[in-house]
């Protein structure tokens, strides 16, 4: 049989099969609709994933960190150069579509029984071309497409964690500064208190032990600055790691100036989701075992070569320095996997069980990613009604230690009374600092949960 015969037999046969072979990769139906609670939906009309970073912070002094961090991260760095990996690995597989080109040049010497010995040589191209009629290199190129799409997103992943771990920082750093700034506040009021109870006390009208308990209480507030500064202080050295330098201070506004989005999300189905690099990832996985699959199933048929050479010999009998015959030489040949039977039929079984496990974790990473939107929304509709009524309750608390230092002065009302307004509107300040830092990080938490504008 002519080896054009042969691969007629080929083509038939791939024919046939098509569907288990060159089917082409559909995101499964998962069974999931909307994944937003309803009583979440009633104040969005947007999505901030679709909001690029900058839109969502804008702090200037901020981006410009977050842009000095996706500049010198070393993590942002390494997933880079895995995109590139996987690039040239696919650029690779689908080289192994086209024919291979080298030049070959081989000479022997024989000699038999004693007798002169002979030189002979060859030299010239020769091609080798694997006909990808049953989809071997074809599915194995999809394999390595998904595989580019499963670093790209993990490369998006990474930035997106690194813009709202730099931003968390950024306002936690701004939280720190508040708190600090009302405890000086504090320190301040104790301290022209204690010189007011001095006076007091020179004239007889207050007693050693309201001075003294007045002292304790700012030597209290000050510990508590100790603290804070702290806090700062290390919080920068970890920031500037971050962001590629050396530790130092970092340049930053205050909490005051800071402008959130007003309404951060529309709606929650599997097209928003599916933006999300951690499941783009999943479905990257889903793509790859898929196409292993129809490898699977491609390796129980042949395997189809063309090749051919061109040159020039001398194998006819010449003397090595005589000028060589032109010599041209095909070669066709299919070879049939014949006693592999049982170990490729385990092969296509572990790759179908593959598929409906990356099947099974897509769907869970679109149900995961649903419950990180819900509770972040959730975390941000509570924290913008929270820090509203604690602004009312610190206005309250604020009349509340005026009405009572007046009182005191007129001999109404014991220092006792003063300490725990003074305590009371202090800690109340603090605790209102700490939710609005809560209520920007349900914004970066947001936003990275909507996919981090990957859009």
């Amino acid at each position: 049989m002519r080896w054009i015969d042969v691969m007629a037999a080929a083509v038939a046969a791939a024919t046939l099969s098509a569907c288990g072979i060159y089917g082409r990769y559909e995101r499964p139906d998962t069974g999931l609709g909307t994944l937003l609670r309803s009583e979440l939906a009633a104040d969005s009309t947007a999505s901030v994933g679709e909001m690029g970073w900058r839109e969502v912070f804008t702090d200037t002094l901020m981006q410009a960190l977050i842009a000095e961090g996706l500049a010198n991260n070393a993590d942002l760095a390494t997933a880079r150069l895995k995109t590139v990996e996987a690039s040239a690995t696919l650029a690779a597989a689908r080289k192994a579509l086209l024919p291979s080109a080298s030049l070959a040049a081989t000479g022997t010497l024989s000699s038999h029984d004693g007798a002169k010995a002979q030189q002979t040589y060859s030299v010239g191209p020769e091609v080798s071309w694997e006909v990808d009629i049953f989809g071997k290199l074809t599915n194995e190129k999809r394999i390595q497409a998904a595989t580019l799409e499963e670093s790209m997103a993990y490369e998006q992943a990474v930035q997106t964690e690194l813009v709202a771990t730099i931003a968390c920082d950024y306002y936690m750093l701004l939280m720190y500064d508040g708190q600090a700034g009302i405890t000086r506040q504090t320190i301040r009021s104790w301290g022209e208190y204690i010189a007011t109870q001095q006076s007091l006390m020179r004239a007889g009208q207050a007693s050693r032990a309201d001075v003294s308990q007045a002292e304790a209480s700012k030597l209290a507030a000050e510990a508590t600055l100790e603290s804070l500064l702290q806090q700062a202080f290390e919080l920068e050295n970890s920031l500037s790691a971050l962001v590629g330098r050396a530790p130092g201070p970092i340049a930053r506004s205050d909490i005051d100036s800071q402008r959130l989005p007003d309404a951060l999300a529309g709606g929650v189905d599997i097209a928003t989701l599916a933006a999300r690099p951690d499941v783009r990832q999943a479905e990257a996985r889903l793509k790859q075992a898929f196409y292993s699959t129809n490898k699977a199933r491609a390796d129980f048929y042949p395997t189809v070569t063309l090749s051919g050479s061109a040159g020039w010999t001398n194998s006819g009998g010449a003397a090595i320095a005589t000028p060589g015959a032109w010599l041209l030489q095909a070669v066709g040949s299919l070879v049939q996997p014949l006693f592999s039977q049982g170990r490729l039929k385990a092969g296509l079984q572990v790759a179908k069980a593959q598929q409906e496990e990356a099947v099974v974790a897509f769907r869970q990473s679109l149900l995961d990613a649903g419950t990180e939107v819900n509770n972040a929304m959730a975390a941000w509709q509570t924290l913008n009604r929270k820090v509203e009524l604690q602004e009312r309750q610190i206005g309250a608390l604020r009349q509340a230690v005026s009405d009572t230092e007046a009182t005191m002065r007129h001999g109404s009302a014991n220092y006792l009374q003063v300490v725990v307004a003074r305590q009371s509107l202090l800690q109340a300040q603090l605790d209102a600092l700490a939710d609005r830092y809560s209520r920007m990080e349900s914004v970066v938490t947001l936003y990275k949960a909507l996919g981090g504008g990957c859009r």
